[in-house]
């Protein structure tokens, strides 16, 4: 609780800190290359057209995600620590640390490490449990609680304890505040729809955080449904799950009858399995502001190709599930309807999965 306590203290400290503001701005600016393109996917769009011609507008929020290795700096700590599952957080995190001068170790799933070989670069291998990302998780937070003197845990979601999913969420706003800004740029108003996938909750919360109040438009978050929500098979935690604790927060969670953990089991991907997700994301379906939707492997799988042989995009299998509901949303959408679909990742980790299960 000291930990937690002194890292909320920083954290909104810092927050009101022109200097910190400055230095981290460039960062994004020139490091990590914001603000991101919101790229109008015009073939994609087409593939969505009704007989008479008209249909929505999707359009790609592209490019990194932030990473918050300054704020440990600040803090005076000089050892980092993360967890992944796709990888990708991982490689951000150990990028920006090798630009700070701080020492970087990235807990990883051994599952994980094998299905993401491209991105698991500078792990350690987790082998308890499952040997993916709630293991991952648990590992690093032993980490953080044995060395906290010197080590800040940079955790990769909106989940675990206060005030992690709050600090998330705020350093990844800069999507959402992104996109409205470039949207005023692009046509003058604000999007209809915003959608994104759902793991843990960063990428969708990033996005959505920003238009929340506004109650025109829809937020939607699309999780793993694996084989099938009916097969057991799934990791679709807000569909199927119930309110729980794991690592610290109380939100929806796969587990039985007694509270223990159902480890999510999917079918080929393996990708967007954790069994909780963010608290405010349990909030948001509590209070019908946002909507949870699930997408099959099958489905992601084709969502993959799709984009990449319309758009030559190749998206991230996380990305995909989101890019596969626009095959259920956009027919019932307007004629014009503007929908921002956020790519949260690239597929080049994932390109050999992809043609391993699909024929192409």
């Amino acid at each position: 609780m000291h930990a937690l306590s002194e890292l909320e203290d920083a954290f909104r400290s810092l927050s009101k800190d022109a200097n910190f503001q400055e230095e981290l701005d460039g960062i994004l600016k020139d490091y990590v290359g914001r603000e991101t393109p919101l790229y109008f996917a015009e073939r994609l769009s087409e593939h969505y057209k009704r007989p008479n011609g008209e249909g929505p507008l999707i359009y790609l929020k592209r490019g990194p995600q932030p990473h918050w290795s300054l704020l440990a700096k600040r803090l005076g700590k000089k050892r980092i620590i993360a967890e992944t599952g796709a990888g990708q957080h991982g490689v951000a995190t150990a990028t920006v640390c090798a630009r700070l001068g701080l020492e970087c170790i990235i807990y990883m799933g051994a599952q994980d490490m094998e299905r993401q070989s491209l991105n698991s670069l500078q792990v350690r291998a987790v082998h308890s449990g499952t040997a993916t990302l709630k293991d991952a998780t648990s590992e690093a937070i032993r980490d953080w609680v044995t060395n906290v003197e010197t080590t800040h845990y940079i955790l990769g979601s909106v989940a675990g304890p206060h005030p992690y999913p709050m600090m998330v969420r705020d350093f990844h706003a800069v999507i959402g505040k992104e996109t409205r800004k470039q949207a005023m740029e692009k046509w003058g108003g604000k999007p209809d729809v915003l959608v994104a996938c759902v793991g843990g909750g960063s990428n969708a919360m990033g996005l959505f955080h920003e238009f929340v109040d506004d109650p025109h438009v829809r937020l939607i978050g699309v999780e793993a449904a694996g084989f099938g929500l009916d097969s057991g098979k799934h990791a679709a935690t807000l569909t199927k799950g119930d309110v729980g604790v794991l690592h610290g927060a109380m939100s929806y969670l796969l587990q039985d009858d007694d509270g223990q953990i159902i480890e999510p089991i999917l079918s080929v991907l393996g990708i967007l399995d954790y069994p909780g997700v963010g608290p405010e994301h349990s909030f948001l379906k509590d209070i019908r502001r946002a909507e949870y939707y699930s997408i099959t492997d099958h489905e992601a799988l084709e969502a993959f190709k799709r984009l990449s042989q319309l758009e030559g995009i190749i998206p991230a299998l996380e990305t995909s599930h989101a890019l596969a509901f626009l095959e259920v949303l956009c027919p019932t959408l307007a004629d014009g309807a503007r929908v921002v679909l956020n790519c949260s990742g690239r597929g080049d980790k994932d390109v050999q999965t992809a043609i391993k299960h699909l024929k192409i």
